[in-house]
């Protein structure tokens, strides 16, 4: 009979064949569930399902991609998020030329 502790749950039961010809079950931790993106909840591709404890044995490259929210994101929404801030920088440029055209235009009216 196993410990009282492993006869959870929480546990997966796995059923094995010994060599005797018993079949006995095996109580192992469950597998974590793929990582996801933060914004749309699709699983992400480059991130490996460990556990914690596995997963901090791995180098740094293996953990997660090695780009702009590599493991965090996914691919359509990092494009969706550079695109969006890029289109922010670009308005705020056009309107400090506008903002200053208008002065020099303002400025030459008056004199």
């Amino acid at each position: 009979m196993p410990r009282p502790a492993l006869r959870t749950r929480s546990r997966r039961r796995v059923y094995r064949r010994t060599p005797g010809g018993r079949t006995v079950i095996h109580y192992e931790k469950r597998k974590p569930g793929p990582a996801r993106c933060g914004m749309c909840g699709m699983p992400l591709n480059g991130v490996p399902r460990l556990r914690p404890v596995e997963l901090r044995n791995l180098p740094l490259s293996q953990k997660r991609p090695e780009r702009m929210f590599g493991g965090v994101l996914c691919v359509r929404c990092l494009e969706k998020v550079l695109k969006k801030t890029i289109r922010e920088q670009v308005i705020a440029e056009l309107e400090k030329i506008i903002a200053s055209r208008t002065q020099q235009s303002s400025a030459a009216a008056e004199s």
